[in-house]
């Protein structure tokens, strides 16, 4: 029972962001003849050249892609990638039938696509980035994606917008000019909201506080914020000294009290604050 619960916390939010993508391209992206890319760009250009339904493209120029996926992401991950194929391809299905029965009418926009392409990007970025979250893909360009990640440690948000580019300058070929320059808005939101929910909505700051006065400012960020912090001994190459980093995490509420802290102790301290995401541990969140 507990190994079949963590797997439907897996499975059903990978089924919820497909979802999520497939509601996005069929009510904001091809209504406005908007393009998408990797394979489903390639189902969509499909689409509009002969009309072909994009469920049924999509999941045939996935299986090419999932002998490779498996021999590169092992039997575990294209599992979920297997499942994330089958799961857009039905809601696809699904969309395609509500819409042909007149249950489902798609957006358009009368005269300026700019709000089509902006809510595209947020439905096609929110699905796939809970599908990636929770370690699966839609298949196509997004093997590819996680294949590079997880080799190269770019982001997988970066790797597709790349890749989407190259594939989108090919529609202008077959789409207006204006839909393609509309469309590169719609995958320039998309890979950002990737990021954002890959890595975690919520963030924090990192603290890297060089200075001689180590030990005091740890006391004092244990005593008044409450956090844990880590001491690394450190010398100045230039002045040849004796230093220590301190390193903390604390959350955004607390960046003024923090500098605050370090400037009481030691007004010189050289401090580095960084952007952190998706925190666990003791104060944070739990995994």
């Amino acid at each position: 029972m507990a190994q079949l619960l963590r797997q439907l916390r897996i499975i059903v939010p990978i089924f919820i962001g497909t979802a999520v993508y497939g509601f996005g391209l069929h009510y904001f992206l091809l209504p406005n003849q908007l393009m998408e890319g990797g394979v489903t760009g390639i189902a969509v250009l499909l689409n509009y050249a002969v009309n072909w339904p994009l469920s049924l493209s999509t999941l045939l120029l996935n299986i090419p892609l999932f002998f490779i996926g498996w021999r590169m992401l092992g039997i575990r991950q294209m599992v979920y990638t297997i499942f994330g194929v089958l799961s857009l391809s039905g809601c696809l299905a699904v969309f395609e039938w509500l819409i042909e029965r007149g249950w489902l009418v798609p957006f358009q926009g009368s005269h300026d696509s700019m709000l089509s392409a902006l809510y595209a990007g947020v439905a096609l970025g929110t699905g796939l980035g809970i599908v990636f979250r929770f370690g699966g893909t839609t298949g196509g360009v997004d093997i590819i994606a996680r294949i590079i990640a997880r080799s190269r440690g770019i982001s997988m948000g970066q790797i597709i917008l790349s890749l989407d580019v190259v594939i989108i300058g090919v529609s202008l070929l077959y789409i207006p000019i204006d839909k393609v320059l509309y469309t590169l808005v719609t995958v320039f939101i998309a890979s950002k909201l990737i990021d954002f929910i890959q890595d975690g909505a919520y963030s924090a700051k990192a603290f890297s506080i060089i200075t001689e006065q180590g030990e005091q400012i740890a006391e004092l960020i244990t005593k008044e914020l409450e956090r844990g912090v880590t001491l690394i001994p450190a010398k100045g190459a230039f002045s040849g000294k004796q230093k220590e980093v301190v390193y903390c995490v604390v959350q955004r509420a607390e960046i003024r009290r923090m500098k605050s802290i370090v400037r009481k102790v030691d007004p010189r301290a050289f401090i580095v604050i960084n952007e952190v995401h998706d925190v666990l541990g003791e104060g944070f969140k739990e995994e």
